[in-house]
This record gives C-alpha cells, sequence and structure tokens, in this order.
C-alpha cells in the first residue's frame, strides 16, 4: 500500500517529461522564430571596391532584409598571376547603406580574387573578380588648378589711360643746321673755301703780270 508522499513523487515523475519538452519547444521556436522569418542562409554580394576597400551587400536569402545582427565574415583576395594575397580580412558596416559592408583594409592596385565567407549570423560565400586602377600622382599633379575670376571693377571707378609722351628726340639725330648759331664748324668750312679761292685767283693775275713783262 502506497503513501500519500509516494503517490505526489510518481505524479511528479510522470508529469515532468511532458513539461519539460513543452519548455524546450517554447524556447526552440522562439529562438528559431527569427530566423525561420528571414531564412537560414545569407546572400553576399560583392558589390566592388571603394579606393582599394572591398564593398558587398549582406542580405537575408528568403526575404532580401538587411542583416540587423553583427556579421561574422573574412575576406581573402588571390591577385590575378596568383603570386600575391592579402586577407584574411573582416567585415565592418559601410555606413550609409542598409546592408553595406567594407573592409578597413586596403587592397593594392591590380586585379584580384575576392572571396567572402560568412559564418553568423548564418552561412554566405560570395567571390568575384575585383580590379583596383593604379593612382597617378603625376596626372593630379598636372592638372592645372582653374584661376579665380576677377572681381569686376565698380562702375565709374576705372579712369581711361594717359596718354603717353611722345619719344624724346635724340640731339645726334637732327642734322646741323649751318644757318644757326650753333652751326659754327660750317662756317669756318665756308670760309676757308672761299680763301683758297681768293688766293688761287691772286696767283693766276701775277702769272699774267709775269709773262707780259717777259
Amino acid at each position: 500500500m502506497s503513501t500519500p508522499s509516494t503517490a505526489h513523487a510518481r505524479i511528479r515523475r510522470a508529469a515532468l517529461p511532458p513539461l519539460t519538452a513543452l519548455a524546450l519547444t517554447v524556447l526552440g521556436a522562439a529562438v528559431a522564430g527569427p530566423a525561420l522569418a528571414h531564412g537560414d542562409t545569407l546572400n553576399v554580394v560583392i558589390t566592388g571596391q571603394r579606393a582599394g576597400h572591398v564593398t558587398a551587400d549582406v542580405t537575408w536569402e528568403n526575404d532580401g532584409d538587411a542583416v540587423e545582427e553583427a556579421v561574422a565574415a573574412t575576406v581573402n583576395a588571390v591577385s590575378a598571376d596568383g603570386t600575391r594575397t592579402e586577407g584574411p580580412w573582416k567585415l565592418v558596416r559601410d555606413p550609409g547603406r542598409a546592408a553595406g559592408w567594407t573592409t578597413t583594409e586596403t587592397l593594392p592596385a591590380g586585379t584580384w580574387t575576392v572571396t567572402v565567407e560568412a559564418g553568423f549570423p548564418s552561412l554566405g560565400r560570395a567571390r568575384k573578380e575585383v580590379g583596383v586602377p593604379v593612382a597617378d600622382p603625376a596626372l593630379t599633379a598636372a592638372s592645372p588648378t582653374p584661376a579665380a575670376p576677377s572681381a569686376p571693377a565698380a562702375p565709374g571707378s576705372s579712369a581711361p589711360p594717359a596718354p603717353s609722351a611722345p619719344p624724346a628726340s635724340s640731339p645726334s639725330s637732327a642734322p646741323a643746321d649751318p644757318a644757326e648759331g650753333g652751326g659754327s664748324t660750317g662756317w669756318w668750312t665756308t670760309a676757308g673755301v672761299a680763301g683758297i679761292a681768293l688766293l688761287g685767283a691772286a696767283a693766276g693775275i701775277l702769272l699774267r703780270r709775269a709773262r707780259r713783262r717777259r
């Protein structure tokens, strides 16, 4: 014959498994609810690069919603010739884009095969060839800087340019006028020629007289 305490213990042991199963079911539904709503796979799309930073969009595959949780994903890159590798890097939030993610590190110039692998809050993977152009500092330095436009002159403030004075004539460039007071050299030359002519005439007269006397 069983006592009342033994009967209560049997009832508790019999009721425990169904209660435990119900609690686990409710807990599992609460945890799996958001995952079932969004799906169990992440859709990772590598969109390219920005100044060498790898950019990607991460959404839920089922409904395309952006992932609000922190995404644990790694980024690896291999050069086109396979001689260089970069990574593993982690994805961080890209400000301004709800589904945007990027890397803090930058890829060198060249062509790279980029692979993104996500492990939380769900699995996702993407691979794409990304090209990083070469930045030419010479082109940047050689580009002319546009000159600032000059301010227009205020009305009435501009004055007409003063007329330029005619060039002064050089004293040596003008021919000397013998009639002017400054032509003393010309006067002496004329007097000399007249004196020579008079001497020549006097000499001619003396020669004629000498011949007549003979």
